[in-house]
Parts: C-alpha cells; sequence; structure tokens
C-alpha cells in the first residue's frame, strides 16, 4: 500500500506492560512484519509495570535479540497511564503509537493509524473497533467513561478514547511533563489539541492469558475523568446546596403561615417524627456525599504538592538506541 508521508519515518512504539509474558514475543514480531514492509524506522519500547509474572525475562530476550526493542523495568506498579507517559518521555520518534500488550490491538493497523494522521493533519488518531471482543461489562464501563469524557473534556460523540491511537511527537512533549501522580492520558490530550481523528479497525481475540482489566479500574478511569479534569462535581454540589436551602426556606414559610393560620390544625403532640427523621437521613447523606467531592479534590491536590512520583525507573536495556528522550523518566515534572 503506497504511503504519502517522507520516508525514512521514525515511530516509536510504547506498550505497557503487565502479566503477558505469552504475548510478547508474538507482539514483537507482529511489529516487524507490519512497519519493515512499509519502510517504516521504528523503536518498541516496552515497560514493564513491576508485572509479577516473567514479562521482564522475555523483555531482556527480546532487547538482546532486537537493538530496536527498549525494555524499561519500573520499581513499583504505578498503573498503565503512568507507565505509558515514561515510555513516552524516552521515544524520539515523530508519531508514538500507544497499544495494548495482548495483540487485541494488531500492529499491522499501524500504518494506517499513520495515514490517517498525516492526511488530516490530526495530532491523535483513535482506532475505533467496529465490533469490541471483550465482556459485556468492559463495553458498557467504555460507554458510560465515554459519556463522561463529553461532559468533562468535550470529547465528540463520535470519537472512542481508544488505548490504540497514535500521536504526534509535539503534543506528546506538551503532556509528559506533567506532574500529576494519577495521570490520564486521554484527558491530558484533549487539553492539549483539538485535532482529533479515528479511523475504523478490528478488535482481535486476546493472544493469551487473561485481561487485567476490571471494575475497580474502570471506576478509577471515571474518577480521574471526573476529578483530574473538571471542577462539575464541586459546582453541583454548590447548586444542590443552593436549591435544598431554596426548598428549605420555601417549606419553613409555609409551616409558619399555615401555623398562624389555622392554629387548630395542630395536635398538642409532636407529629411528624418519621417525615423529619427521613428529611435529615437525606440531608446528611448528601452533606458526606459532598464532603466526598471535596475530599477527592483535596486528596488529589496533596499528592501533587507532596511530588509523589509518577514512575520510578529501575533500568532501562538499549538505552543507548533512545536519542535525546523527551524528559526524566524518574518524575513527571
Amino acid at each position: 500500500m503506497p504511503h504519502r508521508y517522507h520516508q525514512p519515518l521514525k515511530l516509536s512504539v510504547v506498550v505497557p506492560v503487565y502479566r503477558s509474558e505469552r504475548c510478547l514475543a508474538a507482539l514483537s514480531t507482529a511489529i516487524a512484519d507490519a512497519l519493515e514492509p512499509a519502510g517504516l524506522d521504528y523503536e518498541l519500547i516496552l515497560v514493564n509495570d513491576c508485572s509479577p509474572d516473567g514479562s521482564w525475562r522475555v523483555i531482556e530476550q527480546l532487547c538482546r535479540k532486537d537493538p530496536r526493542v527498549v525494555g524499561v523495568d519500573l520499581r513499583r506498579n504505578f498503573g498503565q497511564d503512568n507507565a505509558i507517559l515514561t515510555g513516552m518521555r524516552l521515544a524520539r520518534g515523530e508519531f508514538i503509537v500507544i497499544m495494548d500488550d495482548d495483540l487485541q490491538h494488531h500492529p499491522k493497523y499501524i500504518p494506517t493509524l499513520l495515514e490517517k494522521a498525516v492526511d488530516d493533519e490530526a495530532d491523535v488518531v483513535y482506532a475505533d473497533f467496529e465490533v469490541k471482543r471483550q465482556k459485556l461489562w468492559k463495553n458498557i464501563g467504555s460507554w458510560i467513561n465515554g459519556r463522561i469524557a463529553e461532559l468533562v473534556i468535550y470529547k465528540p460523540r463520535n470519537v472512542y478514547l481508544s488505548p490504540y491511537k497514535i500521536i504526534r511527537k509535539e503534543v506528546a512533549e506538551a503532556i509528559v511533563g506533567r506532574a500529576d501522580p494519577t495521570p490520564y492520558v486521554d484527558g491530558l490530550l484533549y487539553q492539549c489539541t483539538s485535532r482529533i481523528s479515528s479511523v475504523q479497525v478490528a478488535h482481535f481475540p486476546r493472544y493469551a492469558g487473561e485481561s487485567n482489566y476490571n471494575f475497580w479500574r474502570a471506576l478509577g478511569v471515571s474518577a480521574r475523568l471526573i476529578f483530574s479534569f473538571s471542577l462539575r462535581p464541586l459546582r453541583m454540589a454548590v447548586w444542590t446546596g443552593f436549591v435544598l436551602a431554596a426548598i428549605g426556606l420555601v417549606a419553613a414559610v409555609v409551616v409558619i403561615a399555615y401555623r398562624l393560620s389555622s392554629p387548630e390544625a395542630f395536635e398538642p403532640y409532636a407529629v411528624g417524627w418519621a417525615s423529619l427523621m427521613v428529611t435529615f437521613l437525606v440531608v446528611a447523606g448528601l452533606q458526606m456525599m459532598f464532603l466526598g467531592i471535596l475530599g477527592e479534590y483535596v486528596g488529589r491536590t496533596y499528592l501533587r504538592v507532596s511530588e509523589k512520583p509518577q514512575t520510578c525507573v529501575r533500568e532501562i536495556l538499549n538505552r543507548d538506541s533512545v536519542v535525546e528522550p523527551i524528559s526524566t523518566v524518574l518524575h513527571g515534572g
């Protein structure tokens, strides 16, 4: 297939690695098979997020066989987005591809993503899957996060926040300097650019093993979207407080007026205990929820000002093949 970009073009493929020792050799081969015939010069950056299996051992073997493979070993598990940003800081390609390690994101579509980025002059191109080969609850979670992203980061409805994407180096340089210890890559991208496109590709079954993505990780993504990129929860709390206060004021005026106009309707003993307790429990529950929202913002602010490291690298293999990395690997700033 002909390509309209100049060659040779350096690509960096960044892959966060966790529990995927049986996938990595096949992944490396598939990337070579996809990019070498297209005449694309590339590097493959495998970031081991302290995987408990033999993933790092496989990465060491791949690095010995192929100097284009850069292995990065983190000292503990920092999370997928932190691992991705670590790889992006080392990347030297004009475009940076982000993909999973299980071959559900097939490397044969990398030239297609690159073609779309060049043709549309896009800063980011997402791979939009025609059919997602994953569990139903994951599809539901993706849909919910997509709706949240539309409200929080103003994501267009027709764009799917896919973990498989290609990014221009200039945009990568703009986001890797963020010192947030709990980053969300897609949110950072939308803060930097609106030149975003997508292309339809196929989604494949996992090559080996089981998915590491679960309900709690999906919930964590939603929390990062809501609390790291928007003040809407705080504003919602404020407006809800105003509404409740207004309802309480109106109710108080009505009760006082009714008491003055119809004193005979009030018995000499206490009434309304049940309704009073229900109202109290509802209001107290809302207060606790809003305190939790406020605490979430305060906690995230504390983590940033305390300079909690975004990642900490134990070892980098084939580092000599990495020229002028974008930024430091150890911290976000």
